[in-house]
């Protein structure tokens, strides 16, 4: 069964994710890699909340990922010190 992406006016009912968003897989599922290694850019959110990565084939489910860390990513861009 195919699951198409949403459309710009559609949002899913449990939204986690939002296209261009940075996402770490959690070190078990990629063992031995840095976090730098292990994060990818979302390309698309699906109906059924699963995403599809920039560069990585599949789709992927909220609980691939470590928890989303709002300070770390504005730490990263220079917008805190």
């Amino acid at each position: 069964m195919k699951t198409r992406a949403l459309n710009d006016d559609e949002e899913p009912s449990n939204v986690w994710a939002r296209p261009n968003m940075h996402v770490t897989f959690r070190a078990e599922i990629m063992p031995g890699r840095t976090r730098e290694e292990r994060t990818y850019r979302i390309e698309t959110v699906l109906r059924n909340s699963r995403v599809m990565l920039e560069g990585f084939p599949g789709e992927y489910r909220e609980t691939a990922f470590e928890g989303i860390n709002f300070l770390r990513e504005k730490a990263a861009a220079g917008q805190i010190s």
